[in-house]
C-alpha cells in the first residue's frame, strides 16, 4: 500500500545521519524516499569510537558481516572498561562485559561470592569473569559455545574510527537507494498553524521538501531547537564536566581489548585502541582546569606520538525536552549528550533509531505516537545520567573537584539503587535500562560502595558447597580465557585493515 508520508529527509550525516539512513534503507522498503544532506565543510565531532555489545545487534540486523566491518573502520575489539584512579588514586577495576559466575537457585553469583567475602575470603570478583581474566591478558576470541555446557559468559563490544564508520554505512545505504545532497542548510521553512517542518533550504538555493525530518546536526540541534524550540534539560547539576580536548596518537603495542578511563584532576582521560591509530580525550569542568592545563595533561600522557593537534569541544550534558516534536525526531548530538564514560554515544543513537522505527508514522503524526516515544527515549537518557553519576559520586579521590562530585546531591532513582546495594547488595534493574545488575555491581564495587551483609539465602549452602561452587564459577572464566589468542593475532588472521596513511587523512 502506498504511504502517502513517504519523504525522510535527514539534516547532517556522519555516524548518525548514515546509521539512520542505513536502517531505513533496510527497513522501510522502496515505497519510501530517503534523502541524506550534509556538507563536506562541516566537521563531525568523531569521538564515538568506543561501544557496548548492543552495536552487534544493530550491524547483525543491517545484514554486515562483522569481519568486513571491522576491516574497513580501522577497528579492534573490546570486552571492557578499564578504570584507572577512580575510586581512589592507585586503584583500578574493570567494567566487563559478559557473565560473572552464575546464577543458583534464587539467587545471583554476586550474593554468594559476597558471603565468601564477608567471610574473609581473598578472591576477586573478576576471577569468575571470563572477559575480565581475557582483558588483562591481551587476549581476545569470538564466543564458543557448546550445546549442554556453561555459557561461555564473554560478551564484547568494538572500537572502530567513527569516521570509517559512517562512510562504510554511507556505501551501505546509497547501494539501496538512499540520496546523498551536498551543501549547507541556509534555511528551515516552518508551517505557521501546524508547527510542522515543511522543507529545508541549502545555501545553493535548492529547496528541499520532505514529510519527516531527521536532526542529525549535531550540538546545535539546526532543526529540533533552532526551528522548532524543543527546549533543553540541563544536567549539569549531576555532571559538571563542560568541555573536551581530543588527538589521536600512534598505536603501541600491545593492541589492548579494552578501553581505558582514567580520573585526572577535574575530569577524565578516555584512551580507545584501534588498528591504526589510539583515540586519546580527556573530559574535563573548565570551572576546575583551564583548556591550556587540560591539554598540557592530555598531551604529556599519550603512550604514542600526537597525529593531530588538539582538538577542543564544548558542551552542556542534557537531552532535548522533546526528542521528537511535530514531524521532527533528533538523533545524536542534536538529542543530548551525556559523556562517553561508558560509551553510549553510539547506542544513544542505535536506540532512537529502533524506537522511532516501532512508533514509525503510517499517513501522519499522533501524538500519542510521539509522546510515546519521548517516554521512553526520557527513560533511556536519565537511566544511563543515573550510571554515568555513579563514578563521581561513589569516589574518594582527593581534590576540589571530586569532593564536589562526592557532596553533590543526586537523583532519588540512584540513590534508591545505592541504598539497596549498600544494605543486603542488592541490585534492582527498573524496565529495560540499559545497564544489567552485573553493570551495576562492578561499577559500584568497583568504586569502593560494600554491602553491610548479604542475602540469606546464600546461606543454604554449606562451606563446602559454597568453595566448591565458586571454584568451579572460577575454574571455568579461566579457562574460557585461556582459549582465546592474544587480540592482535586474532584480528591479524580474520580481519586486519590495510596500512593507514595518516599524512594523507590529514586536512
Amino acid at each position: 500500500m502506498r504511504r502517502s508520508l513517504k519523504n525522510i529527509v535527514i539534516a547532517g550525516g556522519g555516524t548518525a545521519g548514515w546509521m539512520a539512513a542505513s536502517a531505513f534503507a533496510r527497513f522501510l522498503g522502496p515505497d519510501y524516499n530517503v534523502r541524506l544532506i550534509e556538507s563536506e565543510e562541516i566537521g563531525t565531532v568523531g569521538v564515538g569510537e568506543a561501544t557496548i555489545p548492543a552495536i552487534q545487534l544493530f550491524n547483525q540486523s543491517l545484514g554486515i558481516d562483522e569481519n568486513e566491518f571491522v576491516r574497513a573502520t580501522q577497528g579492534s575489539f573490546k570486552l571492557g572498561i578499564e578504570f584507572v584512579d577512580w575510586s581512589e588514586p592507585g586503584h583500578r577495576y574493570l567494567h566487563a562485559f559478559g557473565g560473572v559466575g552464575r546464577p543458583l537457585g534464587l539467587l545471583p553469583f554476586h550474593q554468594y561470592w559476597l558471603r565468601h567475602h564477608q567471610m574473609g575470603g581473598k578472591s576477586s570478583l573478576w576471577d569468575y569473569a571470563p572477559t575480565a581474566i581475557a582483558a588483562a591478558r591481551n587476549r581476545f576470541g569470538r564466543p564458543q559455545e557448546n550445546p549442554g555446557g556453561l555459557p561461555s559468559g564473554v560478551g564484547y563490544a568494538y572500537h572502530f574510527d567513527a569516521g570509517l564508520y559512517a562512510a562504510f554505512l554511507r556505501k551501505y545505504a546509497e547501494a539501496r537507494g538512499v540520496v546523498r545532497s551536498e551543501g549547507r542548510i541556509a534555511g528551515v521553512s516552518v508551517h505557521p498553524e501546524s508547527g510542522h517542518i515543511e522543507s529545508l533550504t541549502l545555501n545553493s538555493g535548492e529547496v528541499v521538501a520532505g514529510d519527516l525530518f531527521i536532526d542529525c546536526s549535531g550540538f546545535r540541534g539546526l532543526l529540533i531547537e533552532d526551528a522548532l524550540q524543543s527546549g533543553y534539560e540541563d544536567w549539569s547539576n549531576f555532571l559538571p564536566c563542560n568541555r573536551a580536548v581530543a588527538v589521536p596518537c600512534a598505536s603501541v603495542d600491545p593492541l589492548t581489548p579494552y578501553t581505558r578511563s582514567t580520573a585526572r584532576e577535574a575530569g577524565w582521560q578516555w584512551r580507545i585502541p584501534l588498528q591504526h591509530r589510539t583515540g586519546n580525550g580527556y573530559v574535563y569542568c573548565s570551572d576546575f582546569v583551564s583548556d591550556a592545563d587540560a591539554t598540557d595533561t592530555l598531551l604529556s600522557t599519550l603512550d604514542g606520538e600526537p597525529l593531530a593537534e588538539p582538538r577542543q569541544l564544548r558542551f552542556v550534558t542534557g537531552k532535548r525536552r522533546h526528542i521528537w516534536k511535530h514531524n521532527c525526531v533528533a538523533l545524536g548530538l542534536s538529542s543530548g549528550f551525556l559523556e562517553p564514560l561508558e560509551s553510549t554515544s553510539i547506542h544513544l543513537i542505535q536506540t532512537g533509531i529502533a524506537k522511532l522505527l516501532e512508533f514509525f508514522p503510517s499517513s501522519g503524526f499522533h501524538q500519542p505516537d510521539i509522546d510515546a516515544f519521548n517516554a521512553r527515549m526520557d527513560f533511556e537518557f536519565h537511566a544511563i545520567r543515573d550510571f554515568i553519576i555513579l563514578h563521581y559520586k561513589a569516589t574518594n579521590r582527593p581534590g576540589i573537584f571530586w569532593k564536589r562530585c562526592r557532596e553533590m546531591d543526586i537523583p532519588d532513582s540512584l540513590a534508591e539503587k545505592m541504598d539497596l546495594f549498600r544494605t543486603n547488595g542488592r541490585i534492582l534493574r527498573f524496565n529495560d535500562e540499559l545497564f544489567t545488575e552485573l553493570g551495576w555491581l562492578q561499577v559500584m564495587w568497583g568504586q569502593g560502595l560494600r554491602p553491610e551483609s548479604y542475602s540469606p539465602l546464600a546461606d543454604l549452602l554449606s562451606a563446602e558447597q559454597l568453595a566448591e561452587f565458586l571454584a568451579i564459577a572460577s575454574r571455568h572464566a579461566d579457562h574460557v580465557a585461556g582459549q582465546m589468542p592474544p587480540h592482535h593475532e586474532y584480528i591479524a588472521a580474520r580481519c586486519a585493515a590495510p596500512a593507514f596513511d595518516h599524512k594523507k587523512a590529514m586536512p
